[in-house]
């Protein structure tokens, strides 16, 4: 059976010059990650844009965006 121990000793043998590679290949096994901070400061910017918008406008906006969700995720596709 695999262990981490005969793991590591296979990594133990790679050449110094092919180190940033392997890691870089462990690191690309890893799951993915939460979003990082400067990803949720990037979304969060996003936060009371539509503040300065009245309610009617508002209102007309997100039912045009569920009405042009519908149109476009509930079509009959014929593959």
């Amino acid at each position: 059976m695999l262990t981490i121990n005969n793991i590591l000793r296979e990594i133990k043998d790679v050449p110094v010059s092919r180190l940033e590679e392997l890691y870089q290949f462990v690191h690309s096994l890893k799951p993915v990650a939460k979003k990082t901070n400067s990803e949720k400061k990037k979304i969060l910017a996003f936060s009371g844009i539509f503040a300065d918008m009245d309610d009617k406008n508002y209102t007309d906006f997100v039912n045009h965006t569920k009405t042009t969700r519908a149109n476009l995720f509930d079509r009959n596709i014929e593959i």
